[in-house]
This record gives C-alpha cells, structure tokens and sequence, in this order.
C-alpha cells in the first residue's frame, strides 16, 4: 500500500498550489485538466474501495452523474467545483478507502478474497484491485506532470 500512498502524495503534490483557473487549464488537442484528474481520482478512489470493496451504495455526486450521455462525466464535471471542493472531495475519498482498507487489514482480510463489480461476472481479488488503482494513479501521476509543467513549469515526482 505505500506505492498506492506514494502515488496520491503525487497527485496531491502535482494539485498543490494551483489556482482554480490552473486547475481547470487544458493541454490541447486533450480535455484533460488537473481538476478532471482530481474529480476522476476520488471516482475510483470511491468506485474500487468503497462500493466494490465494502459493498456501500454508490454516494453522490457519483450517483446523479449523465454516464449514460457522457461515460467520461467525472472529468467533464470537474470544473463545476472550486479547487477547494475538488482537494475536499478527493482527500475525503481517499480517506474513506484507508478506513475501507484498514477495517480489512483488522478484520484479517487476504489478498485473495475476491470482489465482484456490479453486472460483472468476473471477480477481481484485492491485490487486483489495489495493482489497478496503483497503476490509474501511475498512469494519471504521468498526465498530471505533463498538465503542471504546461500551467507553470514544475516539474518532478
């Protein structure tokens, strides 16, 4: 779980100090911002640990999202939220993942035990899941050095 950590202190990192405007700049020709990225993050943050993992009902704003018009709608809303409400919500949805993963760690859960998604008949295990969320911050921890370099010029883990 440290590579996990490592990679949200990256985000967390690449989204420091970043007014709301810088937060919701694009590098054409793609739609990607940091705030997209942000609102994206604390989906799968919540999608994976939460209602996957812990079995809890899909909360909002997830929930009243158009997926069924646009299936990138977490991105595509993010510039709705001030980069305050957008840290807020991705620090809360990692938070509520540690708890998820901590209650497992305390209850004895294995790597192995396997999860189910909704309409999915293929089980993904525990250590699946936390690879995959290990390799969307790695692939978006990538996008986000691209996006912050473009807003002012930093650049590094």
């Amino acid at each position: 779980m440290q590579f996990l950590e490592f990679h949200r202190a990256t985000v967390a990192w690449k989204c420091s100090d970043v007014d709301d405007q810088r937060l919701r700049q694009k590098l054409p020709p793609s739609e990607l911002s940091l705030a997209g990225l942000l609102n994206h993050l604390a989906f799968v943050e919540d999608y994976w640990f939460s209602h996957v993992v812990a079995s809890a009902p899909l909360r909002e704003p997830w929930v009243s999202m158009p997926w069924g018009r646009d299936p990138d709608a977490e991105f595509h809303q993010a510039h709705k939220l001030t980069g305050i409400g957008l840290r807020r919500r991705w620090g809360e949805a990692c938070d509520r993942s540690r708890d998820v993963l901590d209650g497992l760690i305390a209850g004895g859960s294995h790597l192995e035990t396997a999860y189910r998604r909704p309409g999915d008949s293929s089980p993904r295990s525990l250590r699946w899941i936390l690879l995959h969320m290990i390799e969307e911050y790695a692939r978006h921890n990538g996008h986000a050095d691209l996006l912050r370099e473009a807003v002012d010029g930093l650049t590094g883990e």
